[in-house]
């Protein structure tokens, strides 16, 4: 019990104390992704360290192996808030006795994006794509995918390659999504219908009396 208390107070202190040399900032000392995301990933690897102490520590036992694997995993996770990842590791860490990759956690990250009736970035690419005209009026797995179609221009994901047009497609909805999760309710505008115009067809003595009027008028 003891040693318990004592790793998780040291765990708080590091938390708490930011290191020299973090690794999520750039050579300037500014964040790289953000002061959150920076954050995030240090609460990551302290739970991490926590839950798979043992793994975590063969893996990460080498000096200034932390620091290398912190900038990594804060680069492939930054596309996702750093709520989504903090919910995501603790999916992770109650479901697997194994200590995670990067790429799993990317994919739990993932996971917990559906819970909120968000796809996966690719699988709404693929949806924004193939949906048929008018695209308001489509039934969307979630509006955030449409207004990233939207953002992105329907007609580049209609003519561009997948490699040209996905990164933007991609760039958009993570943000859509960000916002999401963060308690915001994306509502998808239609446009409004023109109005029918239905010109009445005049009667012949209606025509006549219409030229009647243009000649009187010329005369003038």
């Amino acid at each position: 019990m003891k040693k318990a208390d004592s790793l998780t107070k040291k765990v708080t202190t590091q938390l708490a104390k930011p290191a020299a040399g973090n690794p999520g900032r750039a050579a300037s000392g500014k964040p790289a992704n953000g002061h959150d995301h920076v954050d995030a990933i240090n609460q990551v690897f302290a739970e991490l360290e926590l839950a798979y102490h043992n793994q975590y520590h063969k893996a990460y036992g080498q000096e200034g192996s932390v620091g290398i694997a912190k900038k990594y995993w804060l680069e492939c996770l930054a596309p996702f808030s750093p709520a989504l990842i903090l919910k995501a590791v603790r999916n992770v860490v109650r479901t697997q006795q194994y200590l995670p990759s990067v790429a799993t956690l990317v994919q739990a990250c993932e996971d917990a994006m559906g819970e909120y009736g968000l796809p996966g970035a690719h699988d709404a690419y693929v949806q924004a794509c193939v949906a048929p005209h008018p695209k308001a009026q489509q039934q969307w797995s979630h509006p955030a995918v449409y207004l990233a179609g939207k953002a992105t221009g329907w007609f580049e994901l209609g003519n561009n390659s997948e490699s040209q047009v996905y990164p933007l497609f991609e760039s958009h909805y993570r943000k859509l999504c960000q916002r999401v999760l963060a308690g915001e309710e994306l509502v998808i505008e239609i446009p409004e219908a023109l109005p029918e115009h239905s010109a009445k067809k005049l009667s012949l003595e209606e025509n006549k009396s219409r030229m009647a009027e243009l000649r009187k008028s010329l005369k003038k």
